[in-house]
């Protein structure tokens, strides 16, 4: 082998290890979603969070890795979830349908960028200074459900104006109930309703709140906007129908399954949302200068098949209203 030749050939291969590095993929970043329920029931709800990442160009598996903490309804796992997400260096961390998650993740990091989707007043919970300026490293989308409950309420008691008691049912453990309660209790006011407040936080006990629940047809109930009893929506909905209880609720999820009417935000569209915001983060973008989006998309649904088994008659004007009807 002449010396020339000899000399190309060591010089290529000492370059071969070098050449190999570059042209390994790049790590995917990862996002960490922290969630407070169970992913038993959840199906759409993550469908359409990868649908709006999707929309930003980022793909689970393809371009980027989504990582997700799952707490079953118990809140006291969220902080340590919520620390092991920052250990593992995500980029972003997602808190959707839950403000327990979303008061977790910031008080585990100051500095990884935590985006939310929720039904409450981000600025009451403390999570952002102003919806236009959040300020720190959270921001997101809400659907403000929780503040819309009394017109909710006005609904249902078109479908029961006889009804002069309305039960309420919370999560004691939700930093919302009482705002929920007094927004309830406004409209209730003006229609001449009486308000009972009905408290459960685990299977058991939305039993026993079921339970103490009167006789007669003058009653009705609303569901507050909250992540625990969306994981029981089956459960709520099976004793609302044995105890001939004409009952409203904040997503159209509940109507799809059985439940009598829905108004409020379209929730899947604000998760939807909350995946394009996670796709601009990831592009660059700092929470600082992302205002928290408000959502612009309510809907009402009614399921006529409910109403017919509770002897109820839909009143035109408002089957007019309604961007979903179940027949």
């Amino acid at each position: 082998m002449r010396r020339r030749e000899f000399i190309r050939l060591f010089v290529g291969a000492a370059a071969w290890p070098r050449a190999a590095h570059a042209e390994q993929p790049a790590e995917k970043p990862v996002v960490g979603v922290l969630e407070s329920a169970s992913p038993e029931g959840n199906a759409k709800r993550v469908d359409a969070f990868l649908k709006g990442l999707a929309e930003g160009g980022f793909v689970d598996g393809k371009n980027v890795t989504i990582t997700y903490r799952w707490a079953d309804n118990q809140t006291e796992k969220l902080a340590p979830f919520a620390a092991d997400l920052v250990r593992h260096n995500v980029v972003v961390i997602v808190t959707p349908a839950s403000m327990p998650a979303t008061r977790a993740a910031r008080a585990a990091t100051s500095t990884v960028p935590i985006v939310f989707a929720t039904g409450a007043d981000p600025v009451a919970a403390g999570v952002v200074a102003s919806l236009n300026r959040p300020g720190g490293n959270v921001t997101g989308v809400t659907s403000l459900n929780i503040d819309i409950a009394s017109k909710r309420l006005g609904m249902l008691h078109q479908l029961v104006p006889q009804a002069k008691r309305c039960f309420v049912l919370v999560n004691p453990a939700s930093p919302f109930s009482a705002s929920f309660i007094k927004d309830v209790q406004t409209g209730a006011a003006k229609l001449g309703v009486q308000i009972d407040t009905l408290q459960a936080n685990t299977e058991r006990e939305i039993d026993a709140a079921f339970a103490r629940l009167p006789a007669g047809s003058d009653k009705m109930l609303l569901s507050s906007p909250e992540a625990f009893l969306y994981s029981r929506r089956a459960q709520i909905i099976t004793l609302a129908a044995r105890n001939n209880v004409p009952a409203a609720f904040d997503t159209r999820d509940y109507v799809d399954d059985g439940g009598l009417l829905s108004y409020g935000a379209d929730f899947l569209d604000v998760l939807r949302r909350a995946g394009v915001y996670v796709g601009r983060v990831l592009k660059g973008e700092k929470p600082t200068a992302l205002p928290v989006v408000q959502s612009e998309k309510f809907e009402l649904a009614i399921n006529l098949r409910t109403a017919k088994t509770l002897g109820l008659t839909i009143p035109s004007q408002l089957l007019a209203l309604a961007d979903e009807v179940i027949e």
